[in-house]
């Protein structure tokens, strides 16, 4: 790879500000200065370093995100703030996108990357990846309420949903509930609920696949993956 291609990919400025940084002595490879920025380097194999600072070249992003309330699930939008809007400028640079969506309304886990192959297979709905939620809902949910979602209820378009789990953790006028998914379709679990007379009122996400959502994450926050996270992720059937 070009050495100002490295660079610039890790977010060390546009091609000419990396020109600048090799005229001002601040790029050294294997340990020698270097100012020609067509040099062929592998940056796995060599020391590549801006002042000082060893470049770990990364291709591919993972990010945590716990979603807040009002922030859409888009990579860009001219009205409202998007969840790409709450990254450092450095983690947008690597242009990561949202895996699947949640609701403007919505909070809770969000994946963030760049990586195209693992997002289609998180996605992909012969993958039958599973996502869990919990909510707040205004009515009674009851038991005959499991059992429609077991059997998939009709949303009001006509579609009929695959098979949901539902477990009751509080059974009031306002109850609380988790629900299993294998699906995402637009605004589903309010659906859902909507489909046995019943609304949503508070939704969260806790987790997708084998990813759930870190406890210690605050609204807003996001981290990177860990690398037993990604495997799992990847290890997806």
């Amino acid at each position: 790879m070009r050495l100002d291609k490295l660079l610039a990919n890790m977010g060390y400025g546009s091609r000419k500000e990396v020109k600048q940084l090799l005229k001002q002595k601040a790029v050294t490879v294997d340990g020698t200065y270097v100012k020609d920025a067509a040099m062929q380097v592998d940056p796995e194999k060599q020391d590549v370093s801006v002042y000082g600072e060893r470049v770990v070249y990364t291709e591919f992003v993972y990010y945590m995100m716990n979603k807040p309330p009002g922030v859409i699930s888009a990579t860009e939008d001219l009205r409202d703030e998007t969840v790409i809007d709450l990254l450092e400028p450095l983690h947008q640079h690597f242009q990561p996108f949202p895996v699947g969506r949640l609701d403007k309304d919505t909070e809770g886990l969000l994946l963030l990357t760049n990586d195209g192959v693992l997002a289609h297979n998180l996605l992909s709905p012969k993958k039958h990846v599973p996502k869990v939620y919990y909510a707040l809902i205004e009515g009674i949910v009851t038991e005959a309420d499991g059992e429609a979602f077991a059997r998939g209820v009709e949303l009001d378009d006509g579609y009929i949903t695959k098979p949901g789990q539902l477990v009751i953790l509080k059974s009031a006028q306002q109850s609380e509930i988790e629900l299993t998914i294998q699906e995402g379709k637009f605004h589903q679990v309010k659906r859902m609920f909507e489909a046995v007379g019943k609304r949503v009122t508070y939704l969260k996400r806790l987790s997708m696949g084998n990813l759930k959502l870190d406890k210690d994450l605050e609204l807003g926050a996001y981290r990177e993956l860990t690398s037993e996270e990604l495997a799992s992720l990847q290890n997806t059937d």
